[in-house]
């Protein structure tokens, strides 16, 4: 398509997964299907799948809490391309792969990048993909309930109609945890559940109370807490019985939320509504904080994707608009702009890529579970946060374009700030961080002597690693946690760099994050960086 005026036109289809400079060769280190990703990143990158995305942010849920008789229904109505792009995501699997294979076989692997491909285009639905996906983790704790609803969980069948579910061919699960009066402070709840019969794991109990967020309110099923008689417990809350009868789960309203339009997000009112108790009576928050963990991954690879994406279509603008004689790529300064931004996805990348590996392995591995257990949250804290930075510079590239409706980056610039917020906000996070090194040491041993590896081959790094060892040893100040956790992040981006990633990326990294050549802002690597090189890698092919 020729588009006059020097107008570079949309980024047309394109490759996903191809077009990457550094994934396919950390999915493959990491074990995982790369075949299968490249057919994936066709489908996902192809005009069809965009023009979902776009609808199903245009065209918002709509609550309806009574049908036209005055009954009780309590039911969010989606726009089809919202279904379009749940039903692609659970026929490739995303929310049910990583339990098809063996633990270590490449699985989780290769759901993570298919996730990260997929909320490129769209990450609203990503939200019911993940909590279905990590929700399992948490009701295997209760093996008659999983019994029930695990085989409806992993069929790579999506059937958006509310109903029985052993009328459905497959299932989705939310959850809910927060309640207005508490927030992050779980324990803060008020929400309350009596037993039925005796009660006990696995029993059934009336619940009382609200919930502030639950995300996904068309789900099948919701984890939530409430205080039981013995404390705080963790219930499965079915919408729908199995005779067809509904939960009496009052949906109040729906967020009006700046950004993840697509997705719902729901008040609810618990009025005695049945729920049936997963794991010991008491421990509600160790049984659901391992759907939170899992679905911390996702929400860090999200916020890598919207990085990509959005310096795609940065990157996409500037090799096909000409200003004051030339290309704007070929400008050294639009060059230090965008090499900068390609420098920290592809170290956000190869961050994620790593993770996923921890997590593939860690069930068989105990090194890689005391990995995972640290850096988990600190990817999760540094690439939410450094999304937002990310994304706004990428849009400033593609200029007055770039801040219309009609393009995609609004969009990605809303999305960017709520993955700091998700699954735990940055100083519930660092504080997480500073209990897992004081409760699993172990941890922390794991995480220094996987970046020590690299010593040695660069000066600035192990003098990082040096610093970084006496931090994670001395401290003790609260008010210098996220001091700890961004050291923590770039010692562990700039390891990964020199011994995975391009020679000028990784020089560049080094130079700018660790050794401290940098402004402020993006856009300002030192000219001894090989800018053209790097920002010629952003360009998708």
């Amino acid at each position: 398509m020729n588009f006059p005026d020097n107008q570079p036109g949309p980024l047309g289809p394109y490759n996903l997964f191809t077009s990457d400079p550094v994934l396919s060769d950390a999915v493959r280190r990491e074990g995982g299907d790369v075949e299968l990703l490249e057919a994936f990143g066709d489908q996902i990158g192809g005009e069809e799948a965009r023009e979902w995305g776009r609808l199903a942010n245009r065209n918002v849920p709509i609550l309806h809490t009574h049908d036209r008789f005055g009954g009780r229904i309590d039911e969010v109505e989606y726009h089809p391309a919202y279904h379009s792009m749940l039903n692609m995501a659970v026929e490739a699997g995303i929310h049910c792969m990583r339990y098809e294979q063996p633990a270590g076989d490449g699985a989780y692997v290769t759901r993570n990048a298919l996730m990260g491909l997929i909320t490129q285009i769209e990450m609203g639905h990503g939200c019911p993909t993940s909590m279905t996906s990590a929700a399992l983790v948490s009701l295997r704790h209760q093996p008659e309930l999983a019994e029930v609803w695990e085989p409806l969980m992993v069929t790579r069948n999506y059937e958006h109609r509310l109903g029985p579910p052993g009328e459905k061919p497959g299932v989705l699960l939310g959850m809910g945890m927060t309640e207005k009066q508490g927030g992050s402070d779980v324990r803060a709840n008020t929400s309350t559940a009596s037993p039925v019969n005796g009660g006990g794991p696995g029993g059934e109990y009336v619940l009382e109370g609200h919930k502030w967020f639950t995300s996904a309110p068309m789900c099948d099923a919701f984890l939530v807490l409430a205080y039981a008689p013995k404390g705080m417990s963790c219930f499965l809350v079915p919408r729908v019985f199995p005779d067809g009868t509904r939960n009496s789960l009052r949906f109040v309203r729906l967020k009006d939320k700046l950004g993840n339009r697509s997705n719902a997000s729901a008040e609810l009112e618990f009025d005695e509504t049945a729920g049936w108790m997963v794991g010991e009576e008491g421990r509600g928050i160790p049984t659901i904080i391992e759907m939170v963990h899992a679905t911390r991954l996702d929400v860090a690879n999200w916020g890598v994707s919207l990085m990509r994406q959005a310096v795609s279509q940065a990157a996409w603008h500037v090799a096909h608009r000409n200003a004051f004689g030339s290309t704007l790529i070929d400008k050294p300064l639009m060059q230090n702009v965008l090499a900068d931004l390609e420098v920290e996805v592809e170290a956000a990348t190869l961050m994620i890529s790593r993770l996923s590996g921890a997590h593939e392995r860690m069930d068989v591995d105990d090194r890689e579970r005391a990995f995972a257990r640290l850096a988990t949250p600190v990817a999760k804290y540094w690439l939410t946060k450094q999304s937002n930075p990310v994304v706004r510079e990428a849009l400033e590239c593609v200029g007055g374009n770039g801040y219309v409706e009609d393009s995609i980056m609004p969009r990605l610039y809303r999305e960017a700030p709520l993955n700091a917020i998700w699954e735990g906000s940055g100083n519930v996070i660092a504080l997480d961080i500073g209990r897992a090194a004081v409760r699993n040491p172990e941890s922390v041993e794991v995480f220094l002597e996987e970046l020590e590896q690299s010593v040695g081959r660069d000066a600035a790094i192990d003098r990082r690693l040096e610093v970084l060892r006496d931090d994670l040893s001395t401290a003790s100040s609260e008010a210098d946690a996220r001091r700890l956790v961004e050291s923590m992040a770039i010692a562990w981006a700039a390891t990964l760099m020199v011994e995975h990633g391009d020679s000028a990326v990784s020089d560049a990294y080094v130079m700018s994050r660790v050794a401290g050549d940098h402004g402020s802002l993006f856009g300002t690597l030192p000219s001894a960086c090989d800018l053209q090189t790097i920002s010629a890698r952003a360009v998708p092919v």
